[in-house]
């Protein structure tokens, strides 16, 4: 039976009832306090998200969703469902099947944009409607409202489906051509309406017994039956006869409901996501809707063979139609350990080095945990990047640095978890239903930005912190507070007024989005897909930690879901997305409309790069899945620094973040990372040189990751070297003694907080 859970301890849903009732200044978690408002009247609030139903404004606004733009208002905006667009205007809903154009920048690359143009816009005919409302949200489909009144239209869109659906509480629709359209009902079939365009061919199904008239040079009108004012409107694949009737076949079945399940198997080490619409049949017998599947989907999915239709051509690659309520998808699990362990001193003569480069790094520990901002992104990199250099120093055997190292990060966090500090604390927003880390950086508040990438951080030090202290995460101490901020980006509650069902992923497209308004006119984005990754990893430890296996295997869906959405739709691993106009090796910046190879703050080529890397550390291995594609991704490296200087710009420093790129070159060829890393060169503020160097210097004595051998535990990675040899690692966040399985039939027995390992040489 797959995973139905609720992500929420109990106690969250009492902060919530208590901030009503008594409207409290703090509220006590554990040895945390976290305010209800801000401490003064001029630091920054959320925008308000206005427009929403009233059903809706009882639940947590729904943000950083790829429909997230409809609940704020401003210029209306395209939302990207795939294949559709859409957009809501007062008068109604436009309709487009998108054109994908590639566009020439002056990084001599190209940016592909899937150009909402040629809409059809579907009105109601006996009523003015007014501003358009999110009605409705589940797993991957939206309603969208419009009143008159007692009156109302209401439309629903879903990812990866051809129509729009609506209905109306009476009378007929209105529809408007674009510009150069024709238009035509058919005489054997007067209740469908078949549109060509410029771009696209269309068909608006009316209920049976209806008839399209037209009633000016672009606008056609039909007058359903009494009782029956629906309409489905179809973008069609392809112009052949066959795409029509099966579109037409499909047409009534109207969706009610979309859910995502999903369950983790330790055996098989596969995680199960299952897709299930339910749908009315608003006339005839065919209850089964087209479902449109992301190449993720049917890509290598065996239980698919022989049942997938036409397809459209999008910015995700083909989205082919399924017939059928249900469908189901399998990812291999390879997991990860919180470190690496230490190596013997024969490794190599970088090992002197090593110990050299981590009483440095010790000695600067302190400055190293806040550089640049002082916000909650900048002090969870600095929280990481300490605790990843403890990993090292404790691996290494120095266990009094660790503890130091360990006593700078729990102090660190404690005070902004006290709530007693002036300027670094968190906000429980009660309104909008979230957690707000002050002081702002990129937007987090106002906008919503981030917060995955931000507190994904946080929950992966305090996890790995409490691997080493579990009472410090108890209940009475510092756990409720990471408990809460788990449940600001990840709740599973659906309709919940605390937060929003998975606020940040997309349950379809497989991946999470980063904008919290996602207003643009290209709708949602993510860059950094590698920092989402390093949050679904802290999740995984702290359900490890915790015992707490439903939030566990969450993280596991999450991280594995993921990777397989980058290895796709960032990468393209296997030749299925891209298309030959678009230039660079891989993407960048995602948006619901839009690929491109840039960042948010520059169009340095190694920032480009490497913001869809870091932080590298052991939950990174993903990354060498293709080693092919890690060597031509950094074989463009050089090429685009040559244009980048062209246009009379300069990296600063020109080595910028030179090691990211030696660990990511290390993944598929150590002996190249260690050549090409220099321990005076540039590194990045979310790690540190002794960290870089311990990463390197164990691929090369151990070997790189190896995909052919999981385990039946969470907390697991195979190394393998050029001879054949393997190294196996197992880690147990438990209580209890472990045996792990691997599916080679080697075992480890795993000491509770212990890091096993076993090399097939014996030793």
């Amino acid at each position: 039976m797959l995973l139905r859970i609720v992500l929420a301890a109990p106690w969250i849903a009492g902060v919530f009832a208590s901030a009503a009732a008594e409207a409290p200044r703090t509220v006590v978690l554990g040895s945390a306090k976290v305010l209800m408002a801000p401490r003064t009247s001029t630091e920054n609030r959320p925008a308000a998200a206005p427009l929403r139903t009233e059903a809706m404004r009882a639940r947590a606004a729904p943000t950083n969703q790829w429909y997230s733009n409809l609940i704020y208002p401003g210029p209306a905006e395209p939302v990207f469902a795939h294949p559709l667009t859409v957009r809501a205007l007062p008068q109604g809903l436009e309709v487009a099947l998108p054109t994908l154009t590639a566009v020439p920048t002056e990084r001599r690359d190209t940016e592909i944009r899937a150009v909402h143009r040629d809409a059809l816009l579907v009105s109601a005919a006996s009523f003015e409607t007014d501003t358009p409302r999110l009605a409705d949200a589940r797993d991957w489909s939206i309603e969208i409202a419009w009143a008159a009144g007692s009156e109302q239209m209401r439309a629903t869109i879903a990812h990866g489906s051809p129509y729009a659906q609506f209905t109306l509480t009476r009378g007929g629709y209105r529809v408007k051509l674009p510009p150069a359209a024709t238009a035509v009902a058919p005489g054997q079939t007067p209740h469908v309406l078949r549109v060509n365009t410029k771009t696209g061919s269309y068909a608006a199904f009316a209920p049976t017994g209806a008839t399209w008239a037209q009633t000016g040079p672009d606008t056609w009108r039909v007058e359903p039956p009494s009782g029956r004012s629906y309409l489905a409107v179809a973008a069609l694949p392809d112009g052949s006869e066959v795409s029509f009737t099966l579109l037409q076949r499909h047409a009534y079945a109207f969706l009610r409901d979309t859910r995502v399940d999903w369950r983790y198997d330790a055996n098989a080490s596969s995680v199960t996501t299952r897709f299930t619409a339910t749908t009315e049949a608003m006339e005839g017998e065919e209850r089964r809707p087209l479902l449109g599947l992301y190449p993720h989907h049917w890509f290598r999915n065996a239980s698919l063979d022989g049942r997938l239709g036409p397809g459209y051509r999008t910015l995700r690659g083909q989205i082919r139609l399924l017939a059928s309520d249900t469908f189901s998808t399998e990812v291999k699990y390879h997991g990860f350990v919180p470190r690496w362990p230490g190596l013997p001193d024969e490794a190599s003569p970088k090992v002197a080095l090593l110990r050299d480069l981590m009483k440095t790094d010790v000695r600067n520990a302190r400055r190293m945990m806040l550089e640049i901002g002082k916000g909650s992104y900048w002090q969870g990199k600095g929280l990481q990047r300490i605790l990843k250099l403890a990993d090292v120093v404790e691996a290494q055997g120095d266990l009094k640095g660790r503890d130091e190292l360990l006593e700078l990060l729990r102090r660190r966090m404690q005070t902004w978890f006290s709530g007693e500090d002036r300027k670094t604390y968190f906000v429980l927003d009660k309104d909008m239903g979230t957690v707000l880390a002050h002081p702002e950086e990129y937007f987090s508040i106002e906008q919503m930005n981030d917060h995955h990438f931000h507190y994904g951080y946080w929950i992966r030090s305090a996890a790995e912190v409490a691997l080493r202290d579990p009472a410090w995460a108890g209940a009475d101490r510092w756990g409720p507070i990471i408990d809460l901020l788990i449940a600001d980006i990840a709740t599973t509650k659906r309709g919940s007024a605390d937060f929003p069902f998975l606020r940040h992923f997309d349950a379809y497209e497989g991946h999470s989005w980063a904008s919290g308004n996602a207003m643009g006119g290209w709708g949602n984005n993510q860059e950094s897909s590698s920092e989402a990754v390093n949050a679904w990893a802290g999740l995984i430890l702290w359900g490890e930690l915790r015992g707490d296996t439903a939030l566990r295997d969450l993280g596991i869906w999450l991280y594995a879901t993921e990777v397989e959405a980058i290895q796709h739709y960032w990468f393209d691993i296997h030749r299925l997305v891209l298309p030959d106009e678009y230039k660079s090796a891989e993407v960048s910046m995602l948006f619901g409309g839009k690929i491109a190879h840039n960042t948010w703050w520059t169009d340095e080529p190694r920032q480009i790069k490497g913001i869809n890397l870091l932080p590298i550390t052991t939950a990174s291995t993903y990354l060498a899945r293709d080693p092919a594609f890690v060597r031509r991704s950094l074989a463009t490296l050089e090429p685009e620094t040559r244009v980048f200087a062209s246009r009379g710009k300069v990296a600063k420093p020109a080595d910028i973040w030179q090691d990211v790129f030696a660990k990511y070159l290390a993944l598929v060829d150590p002996a190249a990372a260690l050549e090409s890393w220099d321990r005076w060169g540039s590194f990045e503020l979310g790690d540190t040189r002794s960290h870089a160097l311990h990463w390197m210097l164990t691929l090369q004595h151990w070997g790189t990751p190896d995909f052919t051998v999981t385990a039946d535990t969470p907390l697991y990675t195979v190394l393998r070297r050029p001879d054949g040899r393997r190294t196996y690692m197992a880690y147990n966040a438990g209580r209890k003694p472990l045996t792990v399985r691997f599916s080679n039939g080697v075992e480890l027995k795993v000491e509770p907080f212990e890091l096993r390992t076993h090399h097939d040489d014996g030793r």
